[in-house]
């Protein structure tokens, strides 16, 4: 059995789209931060996407023996295309239909540029069942964002993606799924906050 502590990076403060734009966390809260990370397993491997937020994040969580594997482009934000770096009322103004579908009806719907709900979850995927197969019995700390989060609860739960999306999952909580083989999951928590 394979577990991951999948862990949203700390928040940004922005108040736009922010897919594959490469912003930073506020790690000020420092006690949530030390709470997180005692609450952590302590025989881990550490892995995060590329983007600074979760490179920083996975830095401030990452204990001494902890093993760091290398970061992951493909466990990066949704690609928000043209979106990314708009305010929520600029892209409703833009794509009125569009925007609310991609919301309502998750799926193969993609922003202008940028990629769908499918395509995000076969990428987070790939590299989930890369992972559970080299730590078959591991346990595995995740940090990336709210949208790979879901691809990964929606997964283990086995829901559409808008059930999945109905799920909050707030900056430096624990999500934890184990992995008992094939596609059989337990999800053990969600948005965990210690």
């Amino acid at each position: 059995m394979t577990t991951w502590h999948w862990v949203r990076h700390g928040p940004t403060h922005e108040k736009s789209f922010v897919g594959w734009r490469d912003v930073p966390a506020d790690l000020s809260d420092t006690a949530l931060i030390g709470r997180v990370r005692a609450h952590l397993p302590e025989d881990a491997v550490v892995v995060s996407s590329d983007l600074i937020r979760s490179v920083a994040t996975a830095d401030a969580l990452s204990a001494p023996h902890h093993t760091r594997l290398p970061h992951e482009p493909d466990l990066r934000e949704i690609d928000f295309g043209v979106w990314d770096g708009m305010h929520f009322d600029a892209v409703a103004a833009r794509d009125p239909e569009l925007s609310r579908t991609f919301w309502e009806k998750p799926g193969d719907i993609r922003a202008p540029e940028g990629e769908s709900w499918n395509q995000t979850m076969a990428r987070v995927s790939a590299v989930v069942d890369r992972l559970n197969a080299a730590h078959p019995q591991g346990d595995i700390i995740a940090v990336a964002h709210f949208g790979v989060i879901l691809t990964q609860v929606q997964r283990a739960l086995h829901v559409s993606a808008y059930e999945a999306m109905s799920h909050k999952i707030d900056n430096i909580s624990v999500t934890t799924l184990q992995h008992l083989g094939n596609e059989r999951w337990d999800v053990a928590r969600i948005n965990h906050l210690p």
